[in-house]
C-alpha cells in the first residue's frame, strides 16, 4: 500500500478581495510583463519570494486597477486566504522561465 500526500483543498473566504489580489499577481507573471516586474523588485532591493516585501514596496500596484493598496487588501483577509494568497504567488514565480531567472538570480537566491 502506498500512501500519496494530497494537498488539503482550503476554500476561499472572501473570495472578492481574493479576487482583486489575484489578478494583479497574475498579471506581473506574464510573460510579457514579468520583466518589467522583475526590474522593480530589483530596483526596490526585493527578493522575489519576499511576498511581504512585495507588499510593503507597493509593487503590485503597477499591475492592478488605480486605487488598489494590495497590501491593505492582504492584511483585510482571514488567515487562511493570505496563506492561499502567499502559496498562489509562490506558485506563480515558479513559472518564471529559466532564462529570465537566471539574469534576475540575485532576486532568486535565499541569502
Amino acid at each position: 500500500m502506498t500512501l500519496v500526500f494530497e494537498q488539503a483543498t482550503i476554500k476561499v473566504q472572501k473570495t472578492e478581495e481574493f479576487a482583486r489580489l489575484q489578478a494583479p499577481v497574475e498579471q506581473a507573471f506574464l510573460p510579457e510583463k514579468v520583466e518589467r516586474f522583475l526590474k522593480q523588485l530589483d530596483r526596490k532591493g526585493v527578493r522575489v519570494r519576499d511576498f511581504d516585501g512585495v507588499l510593503a514596496q507597493r509593487v503590485l500596484e503597477g499591475f492592478a486597477d488605480p486605487g488598489l493598496n494590495a497590501k491593505q487588501v492582504y492584511e483585510s483577509l482571514p488567515v487562511s486566504d493570505q496563506a492561499l494568497m502567499r502559496e498562489f504567488y509562490l506558485s506563480k514565480l515558479e513559472t518564471v522561465e529559466q532564462a529570465l531567472r537566471h539574469k534576475f538570480k540575485k532576486l532568486y537566491q535565499y541569502y
